[in-house]
């Protein structure tokens, strides 16, 4: 691993953070920043109170925008069950009703074609929709694959084996943290990968994969790449190679402004590609690492 990169990426590191939130107690039913109580399961959300009450909420916990109106038959049959959901999840989630006749600009955002739809905000972006009133059954099993997806990457959803009892140590786990550590970042990826064809829901591997990823590209990167990013502002694969580098190199925030601003500049499949980038490199740090919640931040405003 190259000197570059041993400060930056630290497999060893992404374990003792999955450990530490294992033994970490529940977290408080305090007021995340900017919103109402965090023990509020429904709430109603209008264009002014949208920054507050999803964006920056979701930095904390899962929110789940279901989309309305009045003269909506669908919106009557499907609300009560999300709303009863919400009531039942002790906390996991939140609510956000939007009434879309008084809030077009929040429909607007969101591109909605037809109500009632739903949409799941996590760490200020939407990570899964659906429209129409589906049943109550697979209702729950959306809810489910989203929470499940989501452990200990918010800090209201913690991860699997959150009760603080000592887990056995996983030899697929070691396998691929050694190969990191020699630098074959090959065998590396194809170990994490082995665990994820088995297990596709496994977050830490999921992480890990996302750090091997990352260092062998950060490998081959040098100082001409910042260089040539700032003289090609439009060449998205200049852009994210600057950012690994400065990444790598320990100037974090200067990585993610760059591609942020590339978010500003940019639309359609050009964002979208320059988004995902920018989201994989907040996995390599830990959810609640101010820079990657400032970053989340700015995200989310250039988005919305």
């Amino acid at each position: 691993m190259s000197a570059a990169l041993s400060g930056a990426v630290d497999l060893s590191a992404l374990k003792a953070r999955a450990e530490a939130q294992r033994n970490a107690p529940p977290p408080s039913s305090g007021a995340p920043a900017g919103g109402g109580g965090a023990s509020a399961a429904v709430i109603d959300v209008t264009e002014a109170t949208f920054q507050a009450e999803v964006v920056e909420r979701s930095l904390q916990q899962l929110v789940v925008v279901d989309l309305w109106a009045d003269w909506c038959g669908p919106c009557k049959q499907l609300s009560p069950v999300l709303e009863r959901l919400a009531e039942q999840s002790g906390g996991a989630w939140v609510l956000a009703k939007v009434d879309v006749d008084a809030n077009p600009r929040i429909a607007q955002v969101f591109g909605v074609q037809s109500i009632p739809t739903v949409v799941a905000i996590a760490g200020g972006q939407p990570v899964n929709a659906f429209s129409g009133a589906l049943p109550e059954p697979e209702i729950r099993q959306w809810l489910d694959q989203l929470l499940e997806a989501l452990k200990g990457k918010l800090p209201g959803i913690p991860p699997s084996g959150a009760d603080g009892a000592e887990e056995p140590e996983d030899p697929r786990f070691t396998e691929a943290e050694a190969a990191f550590e020699r630098g074959d970042f090959a065998a590396a990826e194809a170990a994490y990968q082995r665990i994820l064809d088995v297990e596709p829901a496994n977050e830490l591997a999921k992480a890990g994969l996302a750090q091997v990823r990352f260092a062998a590209r950060a490998a081959e990167a040098d100082p001409s790449a910042v260089t040539r990013a700032d003289a090609s502002p439009d060449d998205l694969d200049a852009q994210f190679a600057a950012a690994d580098y400065e990444v790598a190199t320990g100037k974090v925030e200067d990585g993610f402004s760059r591609l942020i601003e590339a978010v500003r500049r940019t639309a359609g499949p050009d964002r979208n590609r320059v988004r995902e980038h920018l989201v994989g490199l907040f996995d390599l740090f830990d959810p609640a690492d101010e820079r990657v919640a400032a970053a989340r931040r700015n995200l989310a405003s250039a988005l919305f």
